[in-house]
């Protein structure tokens, strides 16, 4: 296999994964003149999981530096508000943003859309000469002049940078530290999608909700079809003494303990075969995002449980911050080496805080009845719910974020 090239002498990049992050951050570097080559070990490209929400700090970026907004209007739900309901009756705790209100608030769309529409506008976005399937990368080598990657096909390719966008279960993330540092987080879920017709109690069905109760929660919000996205997350116990990360369910298995909540829940989630159970896993934030010519992003580098959406946002967020500091490191003659520096000072106390929120955001929807409840309820039924909890992560724009002072 040829080496991956490039207009610019010494620029060779190498993106390992064609998730969101990966091909978001060939997108936006093809714009601006590089030619990075994207390899992943899958035979075609198809997301795991259903559907994802894509919240203002993210489709910012697609719409305004990967123009993919109008294609993304068409194909996604424009969500209508959040809404968070008691598990068992129903009843509104919290009903916060419009989708006008939002626009206006945050400065871009909070969308639902299915995975593989997005993957394949990003795609389209990195063209398909720079994409490369059925390449596992089993090891990088450093040598002095390159990295080279090798394949478990047996072919490599020599890069100046390597980027591991290779996710939560990331190989490159291995390579760096040496170790496997995943986490059980103590919840697992079950996911669907639900036609609108099958479920014909559900309030509000174009607002993205969060459903609570002792010892789990369901969120869910609408895709461009129409199709309800749902995740029914349960409090495991013990710890997770399963192989695999995802596992064959019992039939219904995910009713039983749902089965007194309110009847727009049992609805919903009586309406998908929910046939696999899915481990909530996260990793601990990292002192180093790079060391020799890899550098990491999204998943790879700050793996996130899934309890404030956030996953893909903050990928696309490190996908732009990483392209503006690689290419400011170009135009200034800092080098990449400073670039990728400024890039995880400017990331990582932002992911960091995110990860930490969404894995005590669970502990918060899970709350028992009684004292600790009430007052979960009427913090999240304050006025200033929406500004004091969720604004920074909706209304940051991380390409605004001011460089560190140089030491």
């Amino acid at each position: 296999m040829t080496s991956t090239s490039t207009s610019r002498a010494g620029t060779r990049i190498a993106i390992v994964g064609a998730g969101i992050g990966g091909l978001t951050l060939a997108a936006e570097l093809r714009r601006r003149g590089l030619e990075p080559q994207v390899f992943d070990q899958a035979a075609e490209l198809r997301e795991v999981g259903a559907a994802v929400a894509l919240s203002a700090n993210a489709t910012r970026f697609l719409r305004d530096r990967i123009d993919i907004g109008e294609e993304l209007a068409v194909k996604a739900a424009d969500i209508d508000g959040l809404v968070l309901r008691d598990g068992r009756d129903g009843r509104v705790l919290n009903r916060t943003l419009s989708r006008q209100e939002y626009h206006e608030r945050a400065g871009a769309p909070y969308y639902g859309v299915h995975r593989a529409d997005l993957q394949q506008m990003l795609k389209q976005a990195v063209g398909d000469e720079a994409l490369h399937l059925n390449k596992r990368c089993v090891r990088v080598e450093e040598g002095r002049q390159s990295a080279i990657l090798h394949f478990a096909d047996g072919d490599s390719v020599e890069a100046d940078l390597v980027i591991g966008a290779d996710g939560i279960r990331s190989r490159l993330r291995r390579e760096l530290l040496g170790y496997d540092d995943v986490q059980f987080s103590g919840c697992h879920g079950w996911r669907g999608l639900v036609p609108p017709e099958q479920t014909p109690s559900l309030p509000d069905p174009e607002a993205i909700q969060f459903w609570m109760g002792p010892q789990g929660h369901l969120l869910h919000y609408p895709i461009g079809n129409g199709e309800q996205n749902f995740l029914l997350v349960r409090r495991h116990q013990g710890p997770w003494a399963e192989k695999s990360w995802v596992t064959p369910a019992e039939e219904n298995e995910h009713l039983a303990a749902f089965s007194d909540w309110d009847t727009a829940v049992v609805e919903m989630i009586s309406a998908a075969p929910a046939a696999e159970r899915w481990g909530l896993f996260h990793r601990p934030p990292l002192q180093k995002w790079s060391r020799g010519r890899i550098t990491l992003i999204g998943d790879a580098a700050h793996a996130m449980v899934p309890h404030h959406g956030q996953g893909a946002n903050q990928s696309i967020e490190d996908a732009i911050v990483l392209a503006d500091c690689l290419m400011d490191g170009l135009e200034q003659g800092t080098g990449w080496d400073r670039a990728r520096q400024r890039y995880q000072e400017i990331r990582a106390e932002r992911v960091r805080r995110v990860q930490i929120t969404s894995l005590a955001t669970a502990d918060a929807l899970h709350l028992p009845d009684g004292p600790l409840a009430e007052e979960r309820n009427a913090r999240f039924a304050a006025e200033d719910f929406w500004q004091r909890s969720l604004a920074w992560i909706h209304e940051h724009v991380a390409a605004d974020a001011p460089a560190p002072v140089s030491v």
